[in-house]
């Protein structure tokens, strides 16, 4: 009797023993399913928010470039157009050394940090592109045509014709090739009515002929309507001396053309690498009997300013900081 108890026993023990794993695997296999079930909703979000992105094609320099995913990882080649990108809400993986500054310009280098560059304008590295692996390369036609080709071939390319005074148009390019036009328009919105703002409040003081000037390690140059700070001047509604009333870009000079130079009032920046060749010329060139005797030296119209602002950024950032400069000195110093 005691023996049949026992084996009754030791059977209930089993049984027991085997409906607790089941019942631990059905809860194991509960907990997967409702895992299982959690990603599959993770991924069916990550679908939806994919969804929500369509493909897009914009016209260019170089022909057409439909852009299948959202770019998310944009390699930039001008200088204009990094400030373009900035303005725009978007920092570049990889983008071309400024021309002035290391290796950024003042105004945007504290925009810049971990930003990888690329070469210069004149020489793209490709190699470290490559390594960036973008999804969106934005180039320049008069810059890097040759290396279209190359660039395609490691993510959509888009480029802008030219440079010099047609930011404007290249800024609206940049914005439809990040697909932001509406944030593009707004920016470009809020740039004309500071200058709307600004020609209002200078009223007669756009009547003032306004003389630029620039200065380089082995020449000096002036500069006319079709340059960076020629087009927004012109924008504003400043007149121009004769000599610099040309739709033309800039013209150098010899000292004999420093009574071109004349005007109400004067603006010259300084193209200065380092090494004090181009400060040390412009010392030589506003110390010269013949710029000491224009009138607008006399009268103590001149002004010093910024080469990367005026001139050689040529973006919508550096646009608004020109109009800095013109309100601090047009609107505020004469008063």
């Amino acid at each position: 009797m005691t023996h049949f108890v026992s084996k009754k026993n030791i059977l209930s023990l089993l049984l027991l023993l085997a409906l607790t794993v089941l019942a631990a695997c059905g809860s194991n296999s509960s907990e997967e399913g409702s895992s299982s079930d959690d990603s599959s909703n993770e991924s069916g979000e990550e679908a939806q928010s994919s969804s929500d992105f369509e493909p897009y094609t914009v016209e260019h320099a170089m022909g057409e470039t439909t852009v299948e995913e959202k770019p998310e990882k944009v390699v930039i080649l001008t200088n204009e157009g990094t400030e373009a990108l900035l303005a725009l809400g978007v920092k570049p993986v990889g983008a071309v050394q400024s021309w002035l500054g290391d290796p950024w310009y003042k105004h945007i280098s504290d925009q810049m940090e971990g930003v990888e560059v690329v070469g210069t304008e004149s020489e793209v590295n490709i190699e470290k592109i490559v390594s960036l692996q973008p999804d969106l390369i934005i180039g320049n036609k008069l810059r890097q045509e040759k290396i279209y080709d190359q660039l395609n071939e490691i993510a959509p390319t888009i480029y802008s014709e030219t440079l010099k005074g047609q930011w404007k148009d290249n800024f609206k390019l940049y914005a439809k090739a990040l697909n932001k036009e509406d944030e593009g328009q707004k920016v470009m919105d809020d740039y004309d009515k500071r200058i709307e703002n600004f020609a209002d409040q200078a009223g007669d003081k756009l009547n003032q002929e306004v003389s630029v000037v620039r200065f380089l390690a082995d020449h000096a140059r002036i500069y006319q309507k079709d340059s960076f700070s020629g087009v927004i001047l012109e924008q504003i509604g400043f007149e121009r001396p004769e000599p610099q009333d040309k739709n033309a870009f800039m013209e150098k000079a010899t000292k004999e053309r420093i009574p071109d130079m004349e005007g109400d009032i004067l603006f010259h920046f300084t193209y200065e690498t380092g090494d004090g060749a181009a400060t040390e010329l412009k010392e030589e060139w506003i110390n010269d009997p013949l710029f000491q005797n224009l009138d607008v030296v006399k009268e103590g119209n001149v002004h010093e300013v910024s080469d990367a602002v005026w001139n050689t950024a040529g973006g919508v950032l550096a646009a608004n900081q020109m109009i800095d400069d013109l309100e601090r000195i047009i609107l505020e110093e004469e008063e």
